[in-house]
């Protein structure tokens, strides 16, 4: 699985305007609904339940990043998008640092297989400082779209 795979290059924000953790998500949630990932009527219920996996323990896991994510049943397919702050948004992140490249993952509950293949893929390039310092250096979505074509491409070559 590739990550253009599923991320939604409608959806991609490279200067997210909030700088609030619950504003973020609602802020990427609402560029999946808008990008047509995700529809409208479920905005609050998405929102509401990314939030609460949050309160439960932070999906920022250090290094400046953070991948919010939630399993929906009436998530029909796989999406994400991926938002960068230039200010850098408190997640309550692992190392205690502020994020600023955040992947918001919803898939649809069925399919935990699915769910897991994407997470294994988002986590192991954001492993990668490369791939982390050009994410956060992104000014456009060109710029995001480009740097996932070339983690594709690294990952079928190795």
């Amino acid at each position: 699985m590739k990550l253009q795979d599923f991320v939604v290059n409608d959806a991609l924000i490279p200067s997210l305007e909030s700088t609030e953790r619950d504003e973020v998500i609602a802020e990427l949630v609402d560029s999946l609904i808008a990008a047509g990932a995700a529809t409208k009527s479920l905005r609050n219920d998405l929102i509401k339940e990314i939030v609460s996996r949050e309160v439960k323990g932070s999906t920022g896991f250090g290094k400046g990043v953070a991948v919010p994510h939630v399993k929906h049943e009436k998530i029909k397919k796989m999406a994400a998008t991926i938002g960068v702050s230039q200010k850098g948004v408190d997640f309550n992140a692992l190392d205690k640092e502020p994020v600023y490249s955040i992947v918001l993952l919803l898939s649809p509950k069925d399919k935990p297989d699915e769910h897991l293949q994407a997470m294994e893929n988002i986590f192991s390039n954001l492993q990668k400082d490369t791939f982390r310092r050009f994410l956060r250096q992104a000014t456009s979505t060109k710029d995001i779209s480009e740097l996932l074509e070339e983690a594709d491409a690294q990952q079928l070559s190795s």
